[in-house]
């Protein structure tokens, strides 16, 4: 059996090698194959001829092209330099006009500023999925929307309701800032070399103008809240670290709004009281939605109390 298992990766490597190119999968370089699929993605994206497109992981350039087909202009962000140069050959080859219209960015976009863009459509690294989305979701101008490839779980992740079993931080997060949707479902064949997961791709179309709240705030507080997604937030609350980081903030506030804070006072009592007071005591994170979570957040604030 071991020796059918190395004969198939032999071939694989053949296959890659014959085009000049081996994938780094520690990068996530799996290339998009199926035209049908990529077809899909652009059309789903919408583009119009005056819109900045930006594609992160271009890879060997298969959807590149086609964006640049109906776009103003695309922006590739790529962290490897062969691709680069790949991506280079390849649209060297297409009409003049395309080549004017790409624009390579070298580098890790993770670790750069992102440029002005109206739509974000890629197949992107696996393993840079979350710290993307908040990135892009945090950038202005708010962008128009992303046609975004994901691995499944992560995808459904995403799209996560109240109630079910892979809701979770990520996706109330996500769903705060954006309205997201799932677009089709990828299998692992479609891409050289195979990924080891299925993959969906996902539209993610970001709230104008977003929710008016501090959202370093309710990060901290949904972080609390799904520690433990399936205790009550009466339990979530009671932890140490929890308990000494409202108190802090607490005094805080009391010292720059001149408050005087009563020898007695306990922040416990205090954060209990909040609970009953927002009817949230013996609510689990797991079935609250961003209203409830709002909510809560109006009522910690109210009371001079805040999360950091």
């Amino acid at each position: 059996m071991p020796k059918v298992r190395t004969q198939i990766t032999s071939r694989v490597h053949t296959e890659v090698a014959r085009q000049g190119i081996l994938f780094n999968k520690d990068k996530g370089q799996h290339i998009l194959k199926n035209p049908l699929i990529i077809q899909s993605m652009v059309e789903k994206a919408a583009l119009r001829p005056t819109d900045v497109v930006l594609e992160i992981g271009p890879g060997t350039g298969n959807m590149t092209v086609k964006m640049l087909e109906k776009a103003k202009k695309v922006i590739a962000c790529e962290i490897d330099p062969r691709m680069v140069a790949e991506l280079q050959k390849r649209v060297q080859g297409e009409r003049t006009a395309h080549q004017s219209k790409l624009q390579i960015v070298l580098g890790d976009v993770l670790k750069s500023e992102l440029p002005f863009f109206d739509l974000c459509v890629a197949n992107i690294p696996y393993q840079i999925s979350s710290p993307l989305v908040f990135k892009l979701l945090s950038h202005k101008p708010l962008f128009r929307c992303a046609i975004l490839m994901f691995q499944r779980e992560f995808a459904e992740r995403l799209v996560a309701k109240p109630g079910d079993k892979l809701y979770c931080r990520l996706s109330i997060n996500t769903q705060l800032l954006a309205r997201v949707d799932m677009l089709m479902k990828v299998g692992k064949n479609n891409f050289r070399p195979p990924p080891k997961v299925e993959s969906n791709v996902v539209r993610i179309e970001p709230r104008n103008p977003p929710p008016p709240i501090n959202y370093q705030e309710w990060d901290s507080l949904t972080r609390i809240g799904f520690m433990r997604k399936n205790k009550t937030l009466s339990a979530a609350f009671k932890q140490t670290t929890v308990v000494t980081m409202l108190e802090k903030n607490y005094k805080i506030h009391c010292s720059l709004n001149n408050k005087i804070i009563s020898e007695n006072f306990d922040i416990k009592q205090l954060i209990n009281h909040v609970l009953e007071k927002a009817d949230a005591k013996n609510k689990r994170a797991r079935t609250m939605d961003i209203d409830d979570f709002i909510s809560l957040l109006h009522a910690f604030n109210a009371e001079g109390v805040h999360f950091t």
